[in-house]
């Protein structure tokens, strides 16, 4: 008898995180400015009206926080607890110290087939070229160049994908 309840148990809470999942993805699919197709949301994430998705986008935890435009290519991954910030409070043309209660908009475009690490912050004003790997725990605060592999804090280019292997995968189809 035992063994049916724990069977049981674990069915229901299979279903259980199924429904969580498809309601996360149903949330942000609502929420965004648009999406091409396929998205997967597999933790907290929470997108504005001017984020726009590319087609199979995945997400493991993303906050956009702000009023700047978002823009997401394909095949795009993030891992858990990443935060993208997209305005600034106004303290340089402001009329208070330290800011005042205006902020100003910067976008963030993310091109196709970037991978985010746990914990990357990504500020406004930033383009992250296709085929990047950003490290966990990054914080992005310029510009990352096609095929890079950055990390720190701020972010800096450290390496390279190898480009040829890449473009082979590419003109297979072959995306996660």
């Amino acid at each position: 008898m035992i063994y049916f309840l724990k069977l049981f148990k674990r069915k229901v809470q299979k279903v259980q995180r199924k429904v969580q999942r498809n309601t996360r993805i149903y949330v942000v699919k609502k929420r965004c400015g648009s999406y091409v197709d396929r998205v997967q949301v597999g933790g907290v994430t929470e997108l504005t009206k001017n984020t726009f998705l590319g087609d199979n986008v995945n997400f493991n935890g993303l906050i956009v926080s702000g009023g700047g435009r978002v823009v997401i290519g394909d095949n795009f991954h993030s891992g858990p607890d990443c935060l993208f910030i997209c305005q600034n409070h106004n303290f340089d043309k402001g009329e208070a110290i330290p800011y005042d209660s205006t902020y100003i908009l910067r976008d963030i475009t993310i091109e196709d087939n970037v991978w985010l690490g746990s914990r990357v912050i990504i500020l406004g004003g930033v383009t992250i070229g296709e085929g990047a790997i950003i490290q966990a725990g990054s914080t992005v605060v310029s510009d990352i160049p096609k095929y890079a592999i950055a990390g720190g804090h701020p972010a800096k280019c450290f390496s390279e994908r190898n480009i040829e292997h890449y473009e082979k995968l590419k003109a297979e189809g072959k995306f996660h």
